[in-house]
């Protein structure tokens, strides 16, 4: 895939980004509250006007929560619009974020990528709920590249997690040859008309909520992955839960092991019912000279090594101070768009913090999980992406 952005001919820097949001339940307030956190920061410090303008969205009443925040914020009131293409149309914005259900993020995307006038684009998790879509959306990519798309896998931003991804690209650990991350959380919340509650909607719970943690994982092993083996089921949450006639099949636990290229292998251990849990991700890297670990949303990182034993572990408290909102990730999504807003400004001089690929590697691997549940047996990666 060309890297979004690198030679494209951009404009010069502008001194005022217009930011879209199309989809205004909560994760789209969440980015408004982001954004106006961001835009008083980068004014005083990079003189640069950074506004929402506009928002999208087909339910009126997400729309009306999202001109309540605005108020609320002290924003001017953004325009608002019933759909993507409206917004699109309007002129008023430079950038959109995209915080759609799933199932809408391949038709928004396509649009957006292939409207005559450029937006710049930060798409939620999962980039698309299916591998061919995500592939569909790179290849539309490609021809834009007088545009950037960023994919909102912002858990890499999370200070422990950053500090442990630094940690293991400085070698300490030597070569990383086991990734481990455990998720023991609360249910799926629930969002406008109970959408994710299927998987037709969502992808997938391996897709809808794991693609953060896939892509953590690749990056730790520093590889490609070959092929996964998930075991999953629904045993506690949603069971009694009924909508128009149908019960939901988003599983609610499962494990789920990834193969790399380079020998490394991967786990992941989610539970959705362990709300009694003192931390809600647990990630640990090993390798053949020492060990790391993160704690979320504890804030801790340890990190020790083999010839030092137990008594050389060191822990240190993670923390960002770039971080002006904690928000629901624990400031990783004002670190995301701090990163977007630099790829902006950068005038094509760099690529996205995130890409369409990496989007598609994390759905890819979801996918495969999926599908190793559905027939227990070993899913290759190279049968996903070729399907």
């Amino acid at each position: 895939m060309a890297r979004e952005g690198v030679g494209a001919a951009m404009a010069p820097a502008a001194a005022e980004v217009r930011y879209g949001i199309v989809g205004v339940g909560m994760m789209g307030r969440e980015h408004l509250h982001n954004l106006a956190h961001l835009a008083g920061e980068v004014e005083r410090e990079q003189s640069v006007r950074v506004c929402v303008t506009c928002l999208a969205d087909p339910h009126p009443e997400s729309l009306l929560l999202g001109l309540r925040l605005a108020a609320e914020l002290g924003l001017p009131p953004p325009q608002t619009f019933s759909g993507h293409r409206e917004l699109l149309d309007s002129g008023l914005c430079d950038a959109v974020v995209v915080s759609s259900p799933n199932m809408t993020h391949s038709e928004i995307l396509m649009d957006i990528i292939g409207y005559a006038k450029p937006h710049h684009v930060l798409v939620e998790k999962p980039l698309c709920t299916t591998v061919q879509d995500c592939e569909k959306v790179i290849e539309a990519a490609k021809h834009r590249p007088d545009i950037l798309v960023q994919v909102g896998l912002e858990y890499r931003y999370m200070p422990p997690v950053a500090k442990l991804i630094d940690i293991v690209k400085s070698g300490t650990l030597g070569q990383v040859r086991m990734v481990a991350i455990r998720e023991h959380r609360f249910p799926f919340l629930v969002k406008v008309k109970n959408w994710n509650r299927f998987n037709y909607n969502s992808g997938g719970t391996l897709v809808e909520k794991c693609c953060h943690f896939f892509d953590l994982i690749r990056l730790f092993a520093d590889a490609n992955p070959v092929r996964v083996m998930a075991s999953g089921a629904i045993d506690v949450n949603h069971k009694d839960e009924v909508y128009d006639g149908k019960v939901p099949d988003i599983i609610d636990n499962a494990y789920v092991i990834v193969e790399f290229d380079n020998g490394c292998r991967g786990m992941l251990d989610l539970c959705m019912f362990a709300e009694g849990s003192k931390n809600e991700q647990e990630i640990s890297v090993v390798g053949d000279t020492g060990k790391g670990e993160a704690f979320v949303p504890e804030g801790v990182v340890r990190v020790g090594k083999r010839a030092g034993g137990r008594d050389g572990v060191v822990t240190v408290k993670a923390e960002d101070e770039r971080i002006k909102y904690q928000g629901l990730h624990h400031g990783s999504s004002y670190l995301e768009h701090l990163n977007f807003l630099s790829a902006i400004r950068a005038q094509g001089a760099c690529s996205p913090a995130i890409s369409l690929d990496d989007g598609l590697l994390s759905v890819a691997i979801g996918v495969a999980g999926q599908l190793s549940i559905e027939k227990g047996r070993f899913v290759t990666i190279e049968e996903v992406l070729s399907s």
